[in-house]
């Protein structure tokens, strides 16, 4: 099908459906460096570049799907949490966004903790030498093994979520003749303003012990009592993609009033306190997020600021960002077969991916952009929605976007902003094979996590 053979759906200017959209960009080759890791570009003849490399040269080494992880940008915004934190507090990258043992190579050479909240993320992390006593080890239902492996290895906190781990961990601690450190998971009663199902400080749902009704206090004196366990602080997390700071104010100012009372109580200062993390990313241009040292300067203060009002000593903060360090350093690249206009609504743009590599858009609703990657179109834009090629209807990746009118089968389209959950959450949805992550810098490109083949999909099963 030549480029301008298919009727196309509604372009601009036309009355458009109701959707998630704003207004098409003036110009579409434009790249919004909000959405886009930092050495992404255009040659002049409109080929999207990272690393240096032209994305026409990446598909056909790698193949598509794939997610191409601009390394350079990594390793800067790496640096850019722990100079906005300084040495007086931990950055934590939260593994669960995307972990592998070259990212875990990369968070020790650029001075960054680990957060992990599985056996195999823990595997992965001692694995690949991150030293255990900079990491910390989550998770609402850690088993027996796990914690065991936790501490055996020497993690340096695993954070309680309940009042059998406080059991549990102390008498595993105890019975190998350690002392662990740990901090206790309170939940504040702050719902952030983020997706129903990523909103994690409200009392009603599985994560950490309530502030409501005195529970953490309790739970903090069982945690005293036992001589298994270290404890050094207190942890909350208020939900993902956050960008108000208003419910960190709250939440801080709930967790300093429990450190308080601890003080009161049992004469005992609490050195650390854990923000989490849920820092927001800019998937569209619309979204607006805050620079490290921003985020950085207004938890101290409102740390500060609670604890003189309590007459308490500041403690250690810590922090856990994981999507806000890996998540725009990733895009990925689809080559699209199916080009379907809809008469009056939109034009459905197919690509030989889907919601095996990227459910967020099916789960969360999750809005992205989307990009003509392969060259340069002075097509007028056509309100698309880019889908993958699964069985279901809602196998949607970018459910609102415009692309150029002449978008056709066997062109590249770029998804920014695909580095954190999406190879995490990834699937085998219709025995699709999960896409390789490639590493990309100064001109050089290599596979971290290589593609799946159907001698994996095979090799488990045994029947």
């Amino acid at each position: 099908m030549s480029r301008s053979a298919h009727p196309a759906g509604p372009r601009h200017g036309d009355v458009l459906p109701e959707g998630h959209y704003t207004a098409p960009p003036a110009d579409l080759n434009r790249l919004d460096e909000k959405v886009w890791s930092r050495t992404v570009a255009r040659t002049a003849d409109g080929v999207v570049t990272v690393g240096g490399i032209e994305v026409t040269r990446l598909a056909e080494e790698f193949g598509t799907p794939a997610y191409f992880l601009d390394e350079a940008d990594f390793r800067a915004r790496c640096r850019a949490w722990a100079d906005a934190f300084g040495p007086d507090a931990d950055v934590f990258y939260a593994g669960k966004a995307f972990l592998s043992r070259a990212v875990v190579r990369w968070l020790k050479e650029e001075g960054l903790n680990l957060d992990v909240c599985s056996g195999g993320e823990l595997v992965c992390a001692l694995d690949a030498g991150m030293p255990a006593e900079r990491i910390a080890f989550h998770g609402n239902n850690k088993s027996t093994e796990e914690i065991e492996r936790a501490v055996e290895a020497g993690v340096g906190r695993i954070v309680l979520d309940s009042f059998q781990e406080i059991v549990r961990v102390a008498h595993i601690a105890q019975s190998r003749g350690r002392r662990q450190r740990v901090q206790i998971r309170v939940t504040v009663g702050v719902e952030a303003h983020t997706h129903e199902f990523i909103a994690t400080a409200h009392e009603d749902q599985k994560f950490g012990i309530a502030l409501a009704g005195g529970q953490a206090a309790e739970a903090v004196r069982r945690a005293l009592k036992l001589d298994g366990l270290e404890l050094i602080g207190i942890h909350s997390h208020i939900g993902s993609q956050i960008f108000d700071m208003a419910g960190f104010e709250v939440s801080a100012r709930r967790v300093v009033q429990l450190l308080a009372a601890v003080r009161d109580e049992h004469g005992v200062e609490l050195p650390e306190i854990d923000l989490g993390g849920g820092l927001g990313i800019a998937y569209t241009s619309d979204d607006d997020p805050r620079e490290p040292h921003e985020i950085a300067k207004a938890l101290s203060e409102i740390v500060t600021r609670e604890c003189e009002a309590a007459g308490l000593r500041t403690p250690r903060i810590s922090v856990e960002p994981g999507r806000a360090i890996v998540g725009p350093t990733a895009f990925t690249l689809y080559e699209v077969g199916t080009v379907k206009p809809l008469e009056g609504l939109r034009t459905y743009v197919s690509v030989d991916g889907g919601m095996s590599d990227n459910i967020r858009t099916a789960l969360y609703d999750a809005e992205y952009s989307v990009a003509l990657a392969s060259r340069a179109s002075d097509a007028e834009p056509m309100l698309s929605r880019v889908v993958g090629k699964h069985c279901e209807s809602g196998d949607i990746v970018v459910r609102d976007a415009f692309l150029p009118a002449d978008v056709a089968p066997g062109d590249l389209v770029a998804v920014p902003a695909t580095g954190a959950y999406c190879r995490s959450m990834a699937s085998n949805y219709n025995h699709a094979l999960r896409p390789p992550v490639v590493a990309v810098r100064d001109g050089e490109a290599r596979v971290i996590v290589r593609r799946e083949t159907e001698e994996d999909l095979l090799r488990l099963d045994v029947g």
